[in-house]
């Protein structure tokens, strides 16, 4: 968090032990709310373009300017924002992250996880104690357009990052592809990009196709990427799969399902491989390559939390993931990394049955 304490002070709580560490996550958890706030009125973006005082900012955001300000104090505190005679300005904490731009991914990021906390993590205890969630996640995402707005604009910030990684993992050709669950189509863009031979075919809930349909459109790929709109997890929804496809995606979808419809799903996927064709899932698996930063293994975990209280599924090994794909007859498994920031990596798997 952006309240950095000096050595010493950090010797205290986590190596002496002479104050409670769960302060420091209180200090967080109020940071992080505070900061969340602040991002979704409107004060980071409106502190882009320089200092303000508070009557300034609270005019600008229409809202009133007493707990404005000591909202601003607040955040000054946790080291969000900087103040001095000329009002309050981004602090580093915020500058360049908490800005909302085109390709920004990290402002949207902290908008929903503020929502999502502030929501259905009230039910965790509920959702632990007897393994269900309160809520369908995309059933309260659909009722929320501005929040699946939100959403989608995290993923697709992601993905931009990510997907050039993704296809130097994977050289092509990638033939005819699908993409289960890639509403924003950045994905199937770039394999498309890359190989001027392929074809895609996207398939994910309605709302979740909007931005994708605008990319594809603004790309000049309409005749190279199909957009389907339905629910892979649903039996019914499956006809995409029915195809003879060289490359099947599986884009940060597993994690969502509980392990009875995720290995349904890799079964799935698997059985709409031609002979030869790749299943590729892209996934932060729960056990991360050796090395990985404390603060990625504590994220890895409270996101499988979040999984197993929003939409009953978590984060999984590489080798359940790899047992799911050897059960429906694939093999051929590899682990590749990706030369990004972040924990996914790539199970690439292959279709060997004539």
């Amino acid at each position: 968090m952006p309240l950095y304490l000096d050595p010493e002070e950090l010797r205290i709580f986590r190596d002496l032990n002479q104050a409670p560490g769960g302060f420091i996550d209180l200090v967080g958890a109020m940071a992080f709310r505070a900061a969340g706030t602040a991002q979704r009125l409107g004060v980071f973006d409106a502190l882009a373009a320089g200092a303000r005082t508070p009557a300034e900012l609270a005019t600008k955001l229409d809202v009133a300017e007493g707990p404005l300000t000591v909202l601003l104090d607040a955040l000054a505190g946790f080291g969000y924002v900087l103040c001095d005679d000329d009002g309050y300005a981004p602090g580093p904490a915020a500058d360049p992250w908490l800005a909302n731009g085109p390709r920004d991914w990290f402002a949207p990021t902290l908008a929903l996880w503020h929502e999502l906390i502030g929501e259905l993590w009230t039910g965790l205890e509920e959702a632990v104690r007897t393994g269900r969630p309160p809520e369908p996640y995309y059933a309260w995402l659909e009722r929320r357009p501005g929040t699946l707005r939100t959403f989608q604009g995290m993923l697709a910030g992601m993905a931009r990052g990510l997907a050039p990684a993704v296809v130097a993992a994977v050289p092509g050709p990638y033939g005819k592809l699908l993409d289960v669950g890639g509403g924003h189509a950045i994905y199937s863009a770039a394999f498309c990009e890359a190989a001027p031979g392929t074809t895609a075919t996207v398939v994910d809930l309605p709302g979740a196709l909007d931005e994708g349909r605008a990319r594809v459109e603004e790309a000049g790929l309409a005749g190279r990427i199909t957009l389907v709109p339905g629910d892979l997890t649903v039996p019914a929804d499956s006809a995409a799969l029915d195809s003879a496809y060289d490359t099947v995606l599986l884009f940060n979808v597993v994690h969502g399902l509980d392990p009875d419809g995720a290995a349904g799903l890799v079964a799935r996927a698997a059985r709409a491989l031609r002979p030869g064709g790749r299943l590729l899932v892209l996934e932060p698996y729960s056990d991360p390559p050796a090395g990985t930063q404390g603060h990625t293994a504590a994220f890895l975990g409270g996101f499988s939390l979040n999984l197993a209280a929003t939409q009953g599924g978590r984060l999984y090994t590489f080798a359940e993931v790899a047992g799911w794909a050897e059960a429906a007859g694939l093999g051929g498994i590899e682990r590749l990394p990706l030369d990004a920031p972040g924990s996914d990596e790539l199970l690439v798997a292959r279709q060997e049955t004539v």
